[in-house]
């Protein structure tokens, strides 16, 4: 599997780092998530250094971003080098896409509903060098590796040009193993890009497995990090680059990845954040944070399932997210509802996803379960 049982020593719960009342029970990571006190106090300490620029010299602050690149490199097992500085996701797409030449009447492949920073550059890469595209219908059994796959074998298909993938579906959770599929890509000689949006600090990724000529991830879900700003891999065979826009920093003699930085990458209000939360998912381990989320998550998968709710198996789902469709369909205020009692999720197509993190317990489990019986009566 793509997430495996992870053998790192327990972590336990680490409510204690952030400023979350105890009868907030958030579970909702999946869309952002709030800031250890520790990331907070160095946006804080970032601020002062932009408000009092003649004490903090700006020599300073170039070393903060070789290490948030050290930092997002260790958590996806690359090298600093290959490690670019951008803005968001849709900046790291554009510029993956921007330097993908591919064969006129290929195949550009994806799952279908997936998030909009991996369909919009692609879209248009796809009108510019005549791609076809395919989506990868959502499966009734959920197993989307298995759908994924067949659709990559299809018999009388157009040659596979690109697959562009995640981890897993980020409505749901639902596993796409790309332990499993990476390796089918690559024997069709296509391309491949991540978007490891939903899987960076919550969930191993490893670069030398997959091979991805790019792979992307921001710092504000997973990664306890700041808004609008994103790192992209590039493999060592996409480091000749072109950038999606020219500054000073990413001209020659930039090496590696840092010719596709972003401009006026030097804030010392996000470079100072990013780090911070990077460093302490690096200094936990991605496979005990995995471990205690997956633990949570298959808590909460029992416990709906006491409800009437049919979560899919564990075998087809990421570690830390848990997505619920019931066959009904979810109530258009089931997310309202279960906010009045200070439960916080999300809806995302048709499913209520849940997304806890390290600062999550057993009593959040507890609350979100009585807040869904009461909120869920009558949802077969």
């Amino acid at each position: 599997m793509a997430f495996p049982e992870s053998v790192a020593a327990p972590l336990s719960c680490q409510r204690h780092l952030f400023e979350m009342p105890a009868d907030v029970c958030y579970l909702d990571a999946a869309a952002w998530s709030p800031l250890p006190r520790v990331v907070r106090e160095a946006g804080e300490a970032g601020i002062l250094v932009k408000s009092r620029p003649w004490e903090h010299p700006r020599t300073a602050i170039p070393p903060w971003a070789e290490r948030a690149r050290r930092a997002a490199a260790r958590l996806i097992g690359s090298a600093a080098d290959e490690i670019a500085i951008v803005g968001a996701i849709s900046h790291a797409m554009a510029v993956a896409a921007r330097n993908l030449t591919l064969a006129p009447g290929g195949r550009l492949l994806r799952v279908a509903d997936e998030f909009p920073s991996l369909r919009f550059a692609f879209d248009r890469l796809a009108e510019r060098q005549g791609l076809v595209v395919e989506e990868v219908p959502r499966p009734p059994d959920g197993n989307w590796t298995e759908a994924v796959a067949a659709a990559l074998a299809r018999p009388g298909a157009a040659p596979l040009a690109l697959a562009t993938l995640t981890p897993l579906h980020w409505t749901d959770g639902g596993l796409i193993d790309l332990d499993r599929l990476a390796p089918l890509v690559h024997a069709a000689g296509a391309a491949l890009v991540i978007d490891a949006t939903q899987a960076v600090g919550a969930a191993p990724v490893d670069v030398a497995r997959w091979r991805p000529d790019f792979l992307a991830f921001p710092t504000y879900k997973w990664a306890l990090g700041p808004y609008g700003l994103a790192f992209l891999y590039a493999a060592p065979h996409r480091l000749d680059g072109a950038p999606l826009e020219e500054n000073v920093g990413n001209r020659p003699p930039a090496a590696g990845a840092r010719r596709y930085d972003r401009g006026e990458l030097y804030d010392p209000v996000a470079l100072f954040m990013a780090v911070t939360g990077l460093e302490q998912i690096g200094e936990w381990g991605v496979p005990a944070v995995s471990a205690r989320l997956r633990g949570l998550t298959d808590r909460l998968a029992d416990g709906v399932a006491g409800l009437g709710l049919a979560p899919m198996p564990s075998s087809l789902r990421a570690p830390h997210i848990l997505g619920l469709r019931p066959r009904a369909g979810l109530p258009d205020d089931l997310v309202d509802r279960l906010q009045r009692d200070r439960v916080y999720v999300s809806a995302r197509s048709g499913a209520l996803r849940i997304s806890p993190h390290v600062w999550a317990d057993e009593d959040d489990i507890a609350r979100c379960l009585a807040a869904l019986s009461r909120a869920c009566r009558g949802i077969t």
